[in-house]
């Protein structure tokens, strides 16, 4: 098949288009900054902005298929920006499916859009989607998701994926902010023996490629939604640990009153727009919801439909990491 991988240059868009290409597709990776490193693997490059109407229309001319990897992520930012990526990014893809007869779309949500504010303990996908939603970024996921499961039809088969915490050799997001919190030797914490799942990168790239694959025959998964993780739930205080071990920093967990971390959420928000600062602030209301409870999944659904099972345990995962570097 003929394939556009959006974000394609990212984290998870990288992996997914390296598996794409390994299995013989023709692969178009669509991000806004050039991607030399994706070429050595036979994988054709455009830059630009999911926005861009034109461009999105030209890079998925001929494709059978969209994995829409691209979208703003962040626990910060101006809300305007994430439903220009997320949302209106979203609708474009969709709209360029239809214009150019693409018949298959896979796109990445986040479990983070079902979050509503108490602990989530092996949940399946029949938790809806949270009512009040105050983080920009799960707010115009959800929104983004939403348009994807009503975009399925008989000429275009959708679904959305909702990996779990991706991480791994090259991410940009979760292991950078641990380093960084590291830096004294402590990480304050204020759930730090909640479970919670993750999912190393090539899992999540996996369940990408075995979506896309099953849209392209019975389709079972057309129209739906899904959990997918590592299957390796745990206390977010070790997983941390383990990670920052990984990549050989030492680190002591200590847990703080979640009460108390709520409110250092709340000052700092009140801080940053008072003062507009572009920063992104070291905890907000979301971040401190997030750490304070716990969140893993179901993912029987996911094996059921489109056979997804994780073939990269997080032991081994940590092995890469330590291996590859941060």
């Amino acid at each position: 098949m003929k394939i556009l991988v959006t974000g394609g240059g990212g984290f998870l868009g990288s992996s997914v288009c390296r598996q794409l290409s390994a299995l013989g597709h023709e692969v178009i990776a669509l991000q806004r900054s050039p991607a030399l490193h994706l070429q050595s693997h036979g994988v054709h490059c455009v830059s630009g902005d999911i926005n861009d109407s034109k461009l999105l229309r030209a890079a998925s001319k001929g494709c059978d298929a969209i994995v829409h990897t691209a979208g703003k992520a962040g626990i910060w930012g101006d809300p305007a920006e994430y439903n220009r990526v997320n949302i209106d990014g979203t609708a474009n893809v969709i709209r360029a499916c239809r214009q150019n007869d693409v018949r298959i779309l896979v796109h990445t949500s986040s479990p983070s859009i079902v979050h509503a504010g108490g602990d989530v303990g092996g949940a399946d996908e029949s938790i809806p989607i949270a009512k009040d939603i105050q983080a920009p970024y799960p707010s115009s996921k959800a929104d983004a998701e939403r348009l994807i499961t009503a975009a399925n039809s008989h000429d275009l088969k959708t679904t959305a994926l909702r990996p779990h915490l991706i991480w791994g050799p090259g991410d940009p997001h979760i292991l950078p902010r641990l380093v960084a919190r590291a830096k004294g030797g402590t990480i304050a914490l204020p759930g730090p023996d909640k479970i919670v799942d993750t999912i190393f990168v090539e899992n999540a790239a996996l369940a990408h490629v075995k979506a896309l694959e099953e849209l392209a025959v019975q389709a079972r998964c057309a129209g739906k939604a899904y959990f997918v993780t590592n299957n390796e739930p745990m206390p977010q205080g070790e997983i941390i640990t383990k990670m920052l071990e990984a990549v050989g920093i030492k680190v002591r967990i200590r847990a703080i009153p979640v009460g108390l971390a709520k409110t250092a959420g709340t000052l700092c928000e009140m801080t940053w727009r008072a003062f507009g600062l572009q920063s992104e602030p070291p905890v907000t209301r979301f971040s401190v919801d997030q750490l304070a409870t716990a969140h893993w999944f179901d993912t029987r659904a996911a094996t059921r439909d489109f056979g997804y099972l994780p073939t990269i345990s997080i032991e081994e995962g940590l092995k890469r990491l330590h291996e590859q570097g941060r």
